[in-house]
């Protein structure tokens, strides 16, 4: 059951296998990735700066605000001022394309994921009236042409674009260095990396590509290789200067991502959602389950189906008689014809965002979870710093899906307004709109 109220995937190839027990221990991360320290390249440096991770790449602060010539990117790579995709042309094709994310739309919630080293980056046909290739930029048609050659023989990689991801930065024109981008992710099976997804505007329907890339591990890039480079139309891959990640994936198409360690026990803070967008989707899941939390266990379920990486089967218990157990079920993991099915206990906790959860309410779940099963701890609030810790400490196999998790879940969904909530709420619990 896959309630995604304005997307649908295509085509949607089987989930790779993941862990239900959290990921393996990974790689110090470097640069300011893991710190609060950022650095800053002022704009009189731009034609002669290396590439940074994290860096930020000041705009000319001597002009007026917001004119294009203080636009700093114009002048690190020679492109464009303007837009979201902007193509390097070489001899083969387009040989680089800069990436530039607002994040400022709640619709398109273009992401880093510094923990699986990958970028989620959504197209740009992102409203009704155009053939989805059909763009202005030409954007969509881009990542078709790139992801198909990022899949093909060593000769089609090496005339695959690579992509430099930027964000908008806090200041003027300002941007952020994310890193040098590769199509597609080791956790993403062919056809996975690059879907088409269903968004709608009132009445109107019309599709755009979300995409994911993986962040090579360089923390640095020579900007004069990379100048030298586009001058010659092709990345100089015999130069000491190349990234040697980005040479292995061409040679090889073996992706070495950028990954943060994952922190064991994340703050109140890091659990409940930050943007507007996010409250608005959590507060009105909070409303719909006010008047009878039971019906939070439907909705918590379905959350954790619409996350889980493999296909589930749940069955949520009845009222007041499920012993410390909202909803058992059992997540199927291997081949169709070889599956087996992973029993889980999850239990659902509605609660206000300052109403946190403690020792006393995760000790319940932990205290029930059965011999080879894991537990799914779904709440609109978050866990306390002393109960999350204890879970980890005591490497007990539970899941944890906060309120910012929940709100991120929905909108992976395509459930990006209240409103959108609301009616997915209505059809899962089959009750009227309210």
């Amino acid at each position: 059951m896959r309630w995604g109220l304005g997307e649908a995937s295509q085509p949607v190839a089987a989930a790779p296998l993941v862990s239900v027990f959290g990921p393996p221990a990974l790689p110090t991360f470097p640069l300011g990735w893991k710190t609060n320290q950022m650095r800053l390249i002022p704009f009189s440096e731009m034609k002669t700066a290396n590439l940074i991770v994290d860096a930020t790449y000041q705009s000319d602060r001597s002009q007026v605000k917001g004119s294009l010539g203080a636009e700093p990117l114009s002048k690190l790579l020679q492109v464009g001022n303007l837009g979201g995709f902007r193509p390097k042309s070489g001899r083969s094709g387009n040989m680089a394309v800069i990436l530039t994310s607002t994040q400022s739309e709640a619709e398109w919630p273009d992401e880093l994921d510094i923990y699986a080293g990958t970028y989620r980056y959504y197209g740009d046909n992102r409203s009704p009236g155009l053939e989805m290739h059909q763009t202005k930029q030409k954007g969509n048609q881009i990542l078709r042409d790139a992801f198909e050659l990022a899949q093909g023989t060593r000769e089609e990689r090496q005339k695959c674009p690579v992509f430099f991801i930027f964000e908008t930065g806090a200041e003027a024109r300002d941007f952020i260095f994310r890193g040098l981008a590769v199509p597609g992710s080791q956790h993403l099976a062919a056809g996975e990396d690059l879907v088409a997804v269903w968004r709608s505007t009132g009445q109107e329907r019309f599709q755009n590509y979300r995409a994911t890339f993986s962040v090579l591990d360089e923390a640095t890039i020579d900007g004069s290789w990379i100048r030298e480079s586009f001058a010659a139309g092709g990345f100089l891959l015999n130069d000491s200067r190349a990234p040697k990640s980005l040479v292995t994936w061409m040679d090889t198409g073996k992706i070495n991502p950028l990954r943060a360690e994952r922190s064991q026990v994340r703050s109140v803070f890091e659990q409940l959602p930050e943007s507007n967008s996010h409250k608005l989707v959590l507060q009105e899941v909070r409303r719909r389950c006010e008047s009878d939390p039971w019906l939070f266990e439907q909705v918590a379920a379905a959350i954790w189906e619409l996350n889980c990486p493999s296909p589930v089967e749940y069955e949520v218990t009845r009222r007041h008689r499920d012993g410390g157990r909202d909803a058992l079920g059992w997540m199927n993991l291997g081949p169709s014809s070889d599956a087996i099915k992973i029993p889980f206990a999850l239990e659902a906790k509605h609660y206000s965002e300052s109403n946190t959860l403690g020792v006393k309410e995760t000790s319940r779940l932990i205290s029930r979870i059965k011999h080879r099963e894991f537990g799914v701890l779904v709440t609109t609030s978050a866990v306390s710093a002393q109960a999350y810790r204890e879970i980890r400490d005591d490497q007990h196999p539970i899941v944890v899906i906060s309120g910012r998790d929940i709100a991120e879940i929905l909108f992976e969904n395509g459930i990006t307004t209240a409103e959108h909530c609301a009616e997915w709420l209505s059809r899962l619990l089959g009750t009227e709109h309210s």
